[in-house]
């Protein structure tokens, strides 16, 4: 390669503090804590008392990175078994920031996105209770700040956990991670405290993320869907991520959370009111896309007479969409169908790594831009990403 890559979809595994070691002390008996057993490698996830939608710590029994890569590329129809499995603490490039740094080095990849295992599954369990919420996602985040940090050394980006449950404290957070030097911040996809993100009450979040160019990141999580929407369709929503069954994969898990949330971004004008936005959706496919832009110019068309909860919306609100929109796909799925319908700056490479549905190193991502024109192929594999995080896309090594 004459170039490193930039990767817009690492991971990192928590320890077992991310929660509780900056927690203010009224909060620490209530706020996700684990627990250990003597003898048992698992530590149990507990939040008030109870366990959570993700009940074991993830990376105490995990699979490899991309062992899970042929049950979506081949189709391979069973689940999520694992294979070579793998804990966390064996491995510090998956929990330490040194160590990751130098594995980073040999894998040929200048800069990384650091997102949440354990932390995306969370928030919906507490919601209930607003100044718990806020507690724990402040602590995670000073924890976040510690550990892995924001990008200040041009390496390491790790997004800070916000939520748009209270308008007030989200942007106290908000205002404040910024301050801690904070390149990106994630919003669970989804509705929350049954408001759209979309909703106007939130155009101060909107405005400062916008003014700052920070981009808002919506990865994968737990959106709630099982509660609010899969108990419509007869299943059970106590069953923890381990036990999805496939319906709730199907309608609550997969990307359904995200479409939904994008929907509404673009249907409530979000775009229209706040036209510096960039929205990036990471570890959520892709090939939704293509639909959700038919629908979207579809509805507002039926809808022209009816209320417009974010104002008039253009002709077209699809191309308002595209404008805004950074998309990550999956690792299988078609990244030259993406460009042709999103255009070459918008389409990021993502690894997912170390994640075991992930693929086993970064550079593994290369052959399947096979086709592209080597200056589309760059700006996937860094200058894309180099761009949203403010990084110089330097020239080809040698050059």
């Amino acid at each position: 390669m004459e170039y490193q890559l930039i990767d817009a979809d690492g991971h990192y595994y928590e320890p077992d503090d991310c929660f509780t070691r900056h927690i203010e002390a009224r909060f620490k008996a209530e706020t996700v804590r684990v627990e250990r057993r003597p003898g048992d490698d698992l530590g149990r996830i507990f939040l008030r008392g109870g366990r959570t939608f993700m009940s074991v710590m993830p990376g105490d029994y995990a699979s490899a990175p991309g062992a899970l890569e042929g049950l979506f590329v081949g189709g391979v129809a069973d689940g999520f078994t694992h294979r070579e499995v793998i804990n966390a603490k064996d491995h510090p490039e998956f929990t330490e920031r040194g160590a990751r740094l130098a594995l980073m080095d040999e894998q040929g990849v200048e800069a990384s996105l650091l997102l949440p295992t354990m932390g995306v599954a969370v928030e919906n369990d507490m919601r209930d209770d607003v100044e718990l919420t806020y507690a724990s996602l402040r602590a995670f985040n000073r924890w976040l700040e510690e550990d892995w940090g924001y990008g200040d050394d041009g390496r390491i980006f790790a997004v800070p956990m916000l939520s748009l449950l209270d308008p007030g404290h989200a942007m106290t957070e908000l205002l404040r991670v910024i301050g801690a030097g904070a390149r990106l911040v994630h919003l669970c996809p989804g509705p929350t405290g049954g408001r759209s993100p979309a909703d106007p009450v939130f155009d101060p979040f909107w405005d400062t993320v916008s003014e700052a160019g920070i981009p808002v990141v919506f990865h994968t999580s737990n959106s709630g869907y099982q509660h609010f929407y899969g108990k419509l369709w007869s299943e059970d929503p106590a069953n923890p991520s381990h036990k999805q069954s496939p319906l709730q994969w199907a309608l609550c898990n997969t990307e359904r959370p995200l479409v939904d949330t994008l929907t509404a971004l673009t249907l409530h004008n979000l775009f229209g009111r706040h036209p510096k936005v960039r929205v990036l959706s990471i570890e959520n496919g892709s090939n939704w896309l293509r639909h959700l832009m038919k629908t979207v110019d579809k509805a507002a068309a039926l809808g022209r007479r009816g209320p417009m909860i974010g104002g008039r919306l253009p002709d077209r609100p699809s191309e308002a969409l595209a404008e805004h929109l950074w998309i990550c796909p999956f690792p299988e799925d078609d990244v030259h169908d993406l460009l042709g319908l999103l255009g070459d700056e918008h389409v990021l490479f993502g690894s997912d790594y170390p994640h075991p549905e992930g693929l086993r190193e970064p550079r593994d991502y290369i052959p399947r831009l096979d086709g592209c024109p080597p200056e589309v192929a760059r700006k996937v594999l860094r200058g894309n990403t180099a761009g949203l995080l403010g990084l110089r896309d330097h020239a080809p090594v040698g050059a």
